[in-house]
């Protein structure tokens, strides 16, 4: 995918070129989909093809800046303005594009995130003029750097190891709490993990195995896969002989949609080394963490 920044004067041409011959020119009104379409209909205006309304009741075209999953133009012309055509500069969907646009009035890439939460809230069906919404989409972008840090996180600068002190024993920490998202409907999952492992040359400080956790936690997952990433590393990365990681959630997918099951929990585990081949061991680990 190629990133695409569009200047006044390169978009003001392309409208220019690509808005559809119409015998009414100078007296056509322009309902702008909010935010990038408002833009467009002010546009036209400067150019001399009508004027730009606020009600899409008085337009003669429905217009936005781009054309990309259709969603927005569908839903406008099958249900907000029957029978108006809708009109955008870009349409990536008749032009097969793959292109990623930078319109000139998107300063920054996550005020162009911030817009595709706009185009979200409209497809559920909210005004998203109305007060309560009008700084919504930044404050969700903002909280994304939060919810998904995790993509910034590279656990190998997390992890602090000793080499002095180290023990045979098993090391575990229990009830570690935590949230992620699953990446099969974006809905939040969260609960507790506990993580054992048995140490090789390199002990972890205590609080490494929380933020171990978070690394992979936070980003778009499904529960198996956190206690595979997590011991794979404590293997890996850290000698150990043994790792198990045990996780206990509630999925807000099958509690607010779906089957809608309020108190499931679902329960995974992942053992490498000696966790998996000495009975003894597992048994201890399950043991403890009852």
């Amino acid at each position: 995918m190629k990133k695409v920044t569009l200047t006044v004067e390169a978009l003001t041409q392309m409208v220019r070129e690509r808005f559809p011959e119409d015998p009414r020119k100078g007296t056509l009104n322009f309902y702008g989909v909010p935010r990038g379409g408002t833009n467009i209909a002010f546009m036209l205006e400067r150019l001399g093809f009508g004027q730009a309304v606020f009600q899409v009741e008085e337009a003669d075209y429905v217009v936005d800046d781009i054309v990309d999953s259709g969603r927005t133009c569908n839903r406008y012309t099958t249900e907000l303005a029957v029978g108006k055509p809708f009109f955008a500069p870009i349409n990536k969907l008749a032009d097969w594009d793959e292109n990623w646009y930078v319109f000139p009035w998107e300063e920054t890439e996550e005020a162009s995130i911030a817009d595709s939460v706009v185009r979200t809230m409209q497809y559920i069906g909210e005004d998203v003029t109305r007060e309560g919404l009008v700084d919504t989409p930044g404050r969700v972008v903002k909280s994304w750097g939060k919810l998904f840090e995790g993509y910034k996180m590279d656990p190998k600068s997390l992890v602090t190891s000793f080499s002095e002190g180290r023990c045979d024993e098993m090391v575990l920490l229990t009830d570690i709490e935590f949230y992620s998202t699953c990446e099969h409907h974006m809905i939040p999952f969260f609960g507790r993990a506990h993580i054992a492992y048995l140490p090789g040359e390199k002990v972890l400080g205590v609080s490494k195995l929380a933020r171990l956790l978070d690394v992979f936690a936070r980003r778009l997952q499904i529960q198996e896969r956190i206690g595979q990433q997590v011991t794979e590393f404590l293997m890996q990365e850290c000698g150990a002989r043994g790792a198990a990681c045990m996780l206990e959630a509630q999925h807000l997918c099958m509690v607010a949609r779906g089957v809608e099951k309020q108190h499931s929990v679902m329960k995974t585990s992942s053992l490498r080394g000696l966790f998996r081949e000495d009975p003894v061991v597992r048994s201890e680990f399950y043991s403890l963490i009852k």
